[in-house]
Parts: C-alpha cells; sequence; structure tokens
C-alpha cells in the first residue's frame, strides 16, 4: 500500500510542478503586458526589475494553484486510466475513493498551504510590488538624446544634437538653450562638435563644446523692455547637467500599507470592528440631532401670539370658524397659512438634505467594509478552490482516460476559465452592493461542488460519461422505434 501511495504522488507531483510554473509564466506574462509601457524607456536596473518581477510572481500564485491542481489532477488519472493502471486496481478491490486518499490528502495540505500563503506572504508582496510599480511609474524616462530632435528631458535645459559618432561621445552640430532662471529661451550655445559622458557616478552629464559661440539677451537696466544681443566666441566650454531627477525615488511603504490588498485577515477584522464603531457612533449622533431639530422646528407650537384674543365677538366667531386647530397648538391665520406653508416645505428640505448627506457619508463607510469583507473571503474561497477542483480533475481523468498535454489540458482550461468567470462576476456583484459578499465569493465553489460530486460517483461506477459511441447507440435506438 505504501508502495502504490509513493507511487501516486510521485505521478503527481512531476505535473504538478510543470503546470503550476506554466501557469505562474502565462499569469505573469499578463501583468508584464499590463505594465509593459511603465517599464520600458526608464533604463530601470536589473536588480529594480528582478525585484519587480520576483514580487509580481508571487501574486501569481492564488490564481495558479488552483490552475496546477485541476489540470496535475486530470493528467494523472487520465494517464493512469490509459494505460489500464485504475482498471487493474479496481480489479484488485480498491475503490476509486481509496485510491483518490493519498492525493486527496496532498491537495488537503496544498490548500491549507495556499491559505497561509494568502494571509501571510501575499500581503507582503502585493505592498513590495504596489510600491515598486507606484516609484517606476513616476520615474522620469532615461536619457536618450537622439540626433535632430530637441530633447527636453533635463529640467532648464533643450539640447540638439546634429549627429552621433558611432561611439556615443563625439557629436557635432549641438545646441543648448539655457533657461533655467525661468526667462525664456533668452540664452543659447551653439557649437560645431563636443562630447557628451556621463561622470564615472552617473550623477551628471558632461558636455564639452569645441568651437562655438554663446548669444544671451539682457534686459538694459536704463530702460526697461529694450534688451541687448551679447554675443561672445569660445574654443572650448564645459556644461555640467544634474542627472538627479532621473534616478528612481523609493516611496515610504506606510503610504501604501492601508489598502485592503496588503492587509491579513486579523488586520481585515479590526479595521471593519474600527469603521463599524465609528459608523454606529455618527448614526447615533444623527439621531440625536435630528430629534433635537424637529422638536425645535415645530411650527404649530404655541406662542405668544397664538394667545391674542379678536378685537370683537364677531371676527372672534369668524376666527374660531376658519382657524381651527389642535388642543395646544397656535392657531394660523388665513394670511398666514401661505407663509406657514412656506416654512414647512423650507424645513422639510432642510431635513432631506441633511439624511441626504447622512446617507452619503454611510456610503463612504460602507464602500471600504466592502472592499475588505471581499478580501477576507478570497483568502479563504480561493484556498478551498485548490480542494474542490482537486475532486473535478481526478475523477474527470479517470472517465477521459487521456493523460498528457493534448486533451486534459483542453477541458481543465475550459473549466478553469468557467470558474474563474463565475468569481469574478462573483466578486464584482458583491464589490458594488447588488448581492451579499458571502455569495458572491462563494458562489462558483457552491456551482462546482456539485460537479465534483457527480463526476466522482461517475468515476465510481465506470459510467461512460463522455464516451461517444455510447451516446451515437443511444441515438441509433431512437431513431429505429420512431420508425
Amino acid at each position: 500500500m505504501r508502495t502504490l501511495n509513493r507511487y501516486l504522488v510521485l505521478s503527481y507531483v512531476g505535473p504538478f510542478l510543470m503546470t503550476f510554473f506554466i501557469a505562474v509564466f502565462v499569469l505573469f506574462m499578463q501583468f508584464l503586458w499590463k505594465y509593459v509601457d511603465d517599464l520600458i524607456g526608464k533604463g530601470l536596473e536589473t536588480g529594480t526589475l528582478a525585484e519587480l518581477f520576483f514580487y509580481a510572481s508571487l501574486t501569481t500564485f492564488p490564481l495558479a494553484l488552483p490552475l496546477a491542481i485541476l489540470l496535475s489532477s486530470l493528467m494523472t488519472f487520465g494517464n493512469m486510466g490509459e494505460h489500464f493502471e485504475l482498471v487493474a486496481l479496481k480489479s484488485a478491490g480498491m475503490s476509486l475513493q481509496k485510491i483518490m486518499l493519498p492525493l486527496v490528502l496532498v491537495a488537503t495540505l496544498t490548500s491549507f498551504g495556499a491559505f497561509l500563503f494568502a494571509n501571510n506572504i501575499l500581503p507582503f508582496a502585493n505592498l513590495k510590488m504596489r510600491n515598486l510599480i507606484y516609484d517606476i511609474q513616476q520615474k522620469k524616462p532615461a536619457l536618450n538624446i537622439k540626433e535632430g530632435v530637441f530633447y527636453n528631458g533635463i529640467e532648464g535645459y533643450t539640447l540638439r544634437i546634429e549627429k552621433k559618432e558611432s561611439d556615443g561621445i563625439n557629436c557635432s552640430g549641438i545646441m543648448i538653450y539655457d533657461h533655467s532662471k525661468g526667462l525664456g529661451n533668452n540664452k543659447v550655445s551653439i557649437s560645431e562638435s563636443g562630447k557628451l559622458q556621463l561622470t564615472a557616478d552617473k550623477q551628471f552629464l558632461s558636455v564639452v563644446l569645441f568651437n562655438g559661440t554663446n548669444y544671451e539677451e539682457m534686459q538694459d537696466a536704463d530702460s526697461e523692455g529694450k534688451y541687448t544681443l551679447v554675443r561672445s566666441k569660445f574654443k572650448e566650454q564645459s556644461v555640467l547637467f544634474d542627472l538627479s531627477g532621473f534616478r528612481m525615488v523609493r516611496t515610504e511603504e506606510d503610504l501604501f500599507k492601508s489598502n485592503y490588498s496588503m492587509l491579513t485577515i486579523s488586520q481585515i477584522e479590526e479595521i471593519i470592528d474600527s469603521i463599524n464603531i465609528t459608523r454606529n457612533a455618527r448614526i447615533d449622533e444623527f439621531r440625536k440631532n435630528f430629534s433635537t431639530m424637529m422638536a425645535e422646528d415645530n411650527i404649530l407650537k404655541p406662542t405668544e401670539a397664538s394667545r391674542a384674543t379678536p378685537p370683537d365677538s364677531l371676527h372672534r366667531t369668524i376666527v374660531d370658524l376658519n382657524n381651527r386647530s389642535l388642543p395646544g397648538q397656535r392657531a394660523i391665520t388665513v394670511p398666514g397659512k401661505i407663509q406657514t406653508i412656506d416654512m414647512a416645505l423650507n424645513l422639510a428640505r432642510s431635513k432631506k438634505y441633511y439624511i441626504e448627506s447622512l446617507m452619503s457619508e454611510m456610503e463612504n463607510y460602507e464602500r471600504p467594509v466592502l472592499a475588505m469583507n471581499v478580501e477576507w473571503h478570497e483568502k479563504f474561497s480561493l484556498s478551498l478552490a485548490c480542494l474542490i477542483l482537486f475532486f473535478v480533475g481526478a475523477p474527470l481523468g479517470a472517465i477521459i482516460r487521456k493523460g498528457g498535454l493534448g486533451m486534459p489540458v483542453v477541458v481543465s482550461v475550459v473549466i478553469f476559465i468557467l470558474f474563474f468567470v463565475i468569481s469574478i462576476i462573483g466578486k464584482k456583484m458583491a464589490q458594488d452592493g447588488a448581492i451579499p459578499v458571502y455569495i458572491g465569493m462563494w458562489i462558483s465553489s457552491a456551482i462546482t461542488v456539485p460537479i465534483g460530486i457527480f463526476l466522482t460517483s461517475k468515476a465510481t461506477s465506470d459510467s461512460s460519461l463522455f464516451d461517444t459511441d455510447t451516446y451515437l447507440n443511444f441515438f441509433k435506438k431512437l431513431l429505429s422505434k420512431k420508425k
């Protein structure tokens, strides 16, 4: 039995590692395609790129693991079915569930490891990757002075080179505009030839000009609005450009730590509790303020004017008939009805705006809570998906009975795409608040589990679920009965 278990595990580990690294590579290429415009032309160091690619690869693990388990389990049992190894084991009295047991334990350990990775390592990898991407996006493009093109990448200067020699140092037809003082292009240097070379520490660009002329417009001190052109020739002149602005400045990681994708489960729960406490306190405060405002703004409460005595009995009778009021409320005179209605409308509008502002404030509390709840459930759902997809791939391989990278790859990719699309749709709807978070994040698993149970039962009974001859014979019999 130990020999069989060892054989099953070794047969499974090889395809698993191969498919896992293939999945990581494919997902990493998706990342690279997304950010390729931010990486090209920045003159990034090899160490910086290696660090970015390493952390970006780590962020692909949560999706690569379920795909690798699905494909490797399908390949392993498909290969065993193709070589009649499953038939031999079943004829020896072993059920499919017993054959699957060692790999079920491996898939369970992988699922648990995926959860630990998603909770502890993935937030750190996301933090490092996002920080690096932000710094790279803020970095200026690398120094790249082309022939015949004005280059204004150096702050305060514009350069133009007519021709570069093959060594990349000697040049001819150099023109330098100096507008570092913010006075416009009032100073220019033109030379027949020169040399461009970076200093040893690559912090400065040294430009040596030969046989040229400086032109500068200087304002006259005596008369405002008049300028004097000053021309001076030189045989050799050196200009040093500061390239510190081309360095990549590293941002403090603390600025990114509050993002929900960079938090562990305990941190997410702590922040959600804090937000809920603040929100509930704000709701209690609103209730008190609203009750106070309603009591103070009662336009029908008794006033001194409501107790005034009418001038005579005739007027008293008219007023009593036209201005009936509830006990304890002031009587509203006929001329004052319109004013009273306007006051009531204004008070109603103010209450409406007050409630709308509170609702907007509550939405600002709900959005981060929804996002963090989605992240909390995703750490569990993607980890459990490893185990669920194993129970889809293993029996499916036993039914298909095809190993290698042909049919198993096609089938597993189709299944995973459907699983992934359902997961993305559920996640998006949960983030928008259209459905409860637990439904959106677990709907893909809820759909996949019955499929896994169905396939396992069919594989246990050696069902010809994907045998085309079975379906052809069925339709032939059906057509013959009709005739």
